[in-house]
């Protein structure tokens, strides 16, 4: 090209020219666009599944720390138990002037059994409950998992695509992020 606004080029420097000119919204344009969308939403997915994992964790840990507190309670209650026989024992064994005493203390150490009893049941209950709350996050965990591969594998489909110039291979990405989308309202909704 010189100075003077003559400029001559070959055919290489043409067809570079034509394709920048190119309409914007050709296969490879629409292939880019609907990447960087794919891309955006598999992040999101992935961020959300990183999300239900950690919950999963805390609630597989707060079932564990409920589990081992309604255990502590069972100990208390048994040892309760322990102390309430021994009394038991101890009216027919000691004297007659001692027996009230032994009688008075086994009857508080059996009402205190029931106090006991009752928040280890509910321990229980609830680590169950924490339990079943981890079940569900990895569920949905394995659901956002599911969501983002479809995703990662509708982009790879896509640069196939672009390579090839293959129309085919262009619908499969459209379906396979479709796939994608499907799973990522299931775990949205908790399904």
């Amino acid at each position: 090209m010189s100075n003077h606004g003559f400029h001559a080029h070959g055919p290489h420097d043409h067809e570079l020219e034509h394709q920048s000119h190119a309409e914007p919204h050709g296969m490879a344009g629409r292939l880019a666009v609907a990447t960087a969308l794919i891309a955006t939403i598999g992040a999101i997915f992935a961020y959300m599944g990183g999300l239900a994992q950690l919950n999963a964790g805390l609630y597989k840990n707060e079932s564990a720390i409920k589990k081992t507190e309604a255990a502590n309670q069972w100990a208390f209650y048994q040892a309760k138990s322990n102390r309430q026989y021994l009394s038991e024992l101890a009216v027919e064994l000691v004297p007659e002037a001692r027996k009230e005493f032994y009688r008075s203390e086994a009857e508080r150490r059996k009402s205190e059994k029931v106090e006991i009893q009752k928040k280890a049941e509910d321990l229980e209950k609830q680590s169950v409950e924490w339990g079943e709350k981890t079940e569900r996050q990895i569920h949905e965990e394995h659901r956002w998992q599911q969501a983002t591969t479809a995703l990662q594998i509708a982009i790879a489909l896509a640069a196939i695509a672009l390579l090839t110039k293959s129309r085919r291979l262009q619908f499969g990405v459209y379906g396979v992020t479709v796939i994608g989308l499907v799973l990522g309202v299931l775990a949205w909704i908790h399904m």
